[in-house]
């Protein structure tokens, strides 16, 4: 009872923490595919590859594509260089110094990228002043600023996958070598280098990674030349549409394929060296299914072929499907909604109106129409009676005067000396 309890809790966890994990990734993956103009999975409306074309024909994407694989170059051999140097240091540096020099070689990676990025800028510009360079040097050149600034924190992380190497490897191999009269190096060339192979490869795919995903501090550092992330901020910051998730989904199946075929790869070389080991054809070890020599006993290279397959159709069907009809009915259906809705509110403030006019003869009736008042205020200049009259009080009296001084004889002499008595 008890295994099967902590064998379903760790499927539960499993399955929670997966789809904590990708469950983003496969919510914006399905939004590429919705035809509305703002990304969203729900509610679905057409299925579309439009947003794939549209991305294509966006410049700016187009062009921080380009400006991050340049970069991205760039940080993968300044930063692998320096990594390799700092490692193969640690391994000769003596003892008692190495924890010293192995906490000054991570601190990079400890210090916001901000930081990184604002320094790097100031300090590259004072020496471009010292040195009296003019404003379009080298010095100043966007790319130029940005692999530095990457590759300060990008090596440390180099440094780290290649030490992890070279911690075994056997220097009596290079000594062997320099009493056989190489030189160091030709030992480095023949014998270290071949051996860090693996984990170069390793280290230059992460520090491509991490230079493409870069923003805080290329962010201060790309001049003239903005990445991926630098064009898609600024995107944000004005509304997005799917092919921003377009671009999204194929990130991730690139990132797929290469992992399936890097899995695929040493799958392989497994196979073949039990085979060799145990004296056996390779069909032996897989049980005598017979596939080709890349498939035959690796599931990775099997799903690495539905993917594929799976991509090839998605593309086929991409270039003979059309979503005009689909998109013109959900519109159709927009409009008619629209104006439905248009109705019942104008349905509503008729019967609200009509409400509101018997309630209101329904008051009228029961209290009767309310009497003029005579007592405007001002002495009852305003009052209905006194205006009405106004033409009577024109009127000359016996003497010869008038009584009509303006506003209902108000400003009599008469008044007034009865107001002053």
């Amino acid at each position: 009872m008890n295994n099967s309890v902590i064998r379903i809790s760790i499927w539960v966890y499993l399955a929670i923490f997966f789809i904590y994990l990708l469950g983003p990734l496969v919510i914006m993956s399905i939004t590429a595919f919705n035809s509305p103009s703002f990304p969203r999975a729900t509610p679905w409306e057409c299925l579309t590859f439009e947003w794939f074309s549209a991305l294509f024909q966006d410049e700016r994407i187009l062009n921080g594509i380009k400006n991050s694989i340049l970069v991205g170059i760039g940080t993968i051999i300044l930063s692998v260089s320096m990594g390799l140097a700092g490692a193969l240091m640690l391994t000769q540096i003596w003892p008692k110094l190495r924890a010293t020099y192995y906490t000054i070689i991570i601190a990079p990676i400890l210090i916001p990228g901000v930081v990184l990025g604002i320094s790097t800028l100031v300090f590259w510009d004072r020496i471009n002043r010292m040195l009296g360079l003019g404003a379009d040097s080298f010095l100043s050149n966007g790319l130029f600023l940005t692999i530095i600034g990457q590759s300060t924190f990008i090596a440390s992380y180099c440094m780290l996958v290649l030490v992890a190497r070279l911690q075994r490897y056997d220097l009596a191999l290079t000594e062997a070598a320099l009493d056989l009269g190489a030189t160091h190096a030709q030992a480095f060339r023949k014998i270290l280098l071949p051996f860090m192979r693996p984990a170069l490869a390793s280290a230059a795919v992460l520090a491509f990674l991490a230079s493409f995903e870069n923003y805080n501090t290329t962010t201060f550092t790309f001049g003239e030349y903005p990445t991926l992330t630098i064009e898609l901020a600024q995107k944000v910051r004005y509304g997005i549409t799917p092919a921003i998730s377009a671009l999204a989904f194929m990130i991730v199946v690139l990132t797929v394929f290469a992992a399936l075929f890097n899995e695929a790869n040493i799958k392989r070389k497994e196979v073949i060296a039990a085979a060799r080991k145990e004296g056996a054809t390779v069909g032996d070890v897989t049980g005598g299914v017979k596939l080709p020599g890349f498939f035959t006993g690796n599931a990775a290279a099997v799903t690495l072929a539905v993917v594929a397959i799976a991509t090839i159709a998605v593309i086929g069907t991409a270039t003979v499907y059309s979503p005009k009809q689909c998109i013109a009915n959900v519109q159709e259906e927009k409009r008619l909604e629209t104006q439905k809705r248009i109705q019942e509110l104008r349905d509503q403030r008729a019967k609200d109106a009509a409400a509101k006019a018997a309630a209101e003869g329904a008051d009228g009736g029961a209290t009767g129409a309310p009497k003029p008042s005579n007592n405007s205020g001002f002495g009852g200049v305003f009052a209905p009676g006194t205006l009405q009259n106004e033409e009577e009080s024109s009127v000359p009296s016996d003497d010869g005067t008038s009584n009509n001084s303006g506003f209902g004889g108000v400003f009599a002499p008469s008044n007034i000396e009865g107001g002053s008595n």
